[in-house]
């Protein structure tokens, strides 16, 4: 009986251990996360400033009354260059960061990530020459209730949502293509279609990228490896990132007034 009564206790003492590092775990993803957005945020902002000038005789490009593209932000946003910013972030996600997850330690993850958070900022800062600063915000807000609530419930329902990853990935990858292709067609209607869908399938993202985040650590938390579990966190924090990011910008083409 007495030995029971140990191991009992050990057992508890041990499960105890594992919820702990888990919150701790799930405190680090999130914390990440959010100095990526705010990352993110100021580099939008402030590349989004240098490409606005009050002086017409730059370049003449007009963005509303009394604002016009500076030179930086011709080249940024009109020269073969917007190419460029458009899919770096893209190419990062598909071969950078999976390099570094695997030859890099912990500490050059976690730094691939603030540098992706940064080039995302400068990927998605014209968005502040097309929409208001207020409908930007608002839809910030609304973006981040509706991105908590869709993560509580992935980090506590009981049930299993991991068969949700394989459709959604393809998806993900059609919303893709159909983007590229669109780029070149110009359709209202088709963007309106890939922003409703972008917008389901980043919410159902959001629940099943956090339910994997924990199922990930519990699996994995008795082998101690301190080195691999934080590179974890910044990978998950990575996927919710995205998650917030595109949902961001997909519900902004809703929500957003345009000037």
């Amino acid at each position: 009986m007495a030995q029971y009564q140990t191991v009992n206790t050990g057992a508890g003492v041990r499960t105890a251990e594992i919820d702990a590092g888990l919150r701790a775990h799930m405190n680090k993803v999130y914390g990440t996360m959010s100095i990526g957005m705010v990352i993110t945020a100021m580099a939008a902002w402030a590349v989004a400033g240098l490409a606005v000038t009050s002086d017409p005789t730059v370049t003449g490009m007009a963005i509303r009354e009394g604002e016009y593209l500076s030179s930086f932000g011709a080249l940024l946003y009109t020269s073969p260059l917007k190419w460029v910013v458009m899919f770096a972030p893209l190419a990062f996600v598909f071969f950078g960061f999976g390099a570094l997850m695997s030859k890099g330690s912990a500490a050059a993850v976690q730094l691939g990530f603030f540098a992706f958070a940064g080039l995302m900022g400068l990927s998605i800062s014209s968005i502040f020459l097309v929409f208001t600063g207020f409908s930007i915000v608002q839809t910030f807000l609304i973006t981040a209730i509706a991105f908590a609530g869709l993560s509580l419930w992935g980090y506590t329902t009981k049930k299993d949502i991991s068969g949700w990853g394989s459709f959604l990935i393809m998806g993900v990858i059609g919303l893709i293509v159909a983007s590229i292709v669109n780029i070149f067609l110009g359709s209202p209607a088709i963007m309106f279609a890939i922003s409703a869908l972008g917008v389901l399938i980043f919410a159902g993202l959001t629940a099943y990228d956090t339910q994997k985040i924990k199922t990930t650590y519990l699996a994995h938390a008795h082998a101690g490896d301190q080195e691999w579990l934080d590179k974890s966190a910044y990978s998950g924090a990575l996927n919710l990132y995205l998650d917030f990011i595109n949902l961001f910008m997909f519900l902004l083409q809703f929500l957003g007034n345009r000037e």
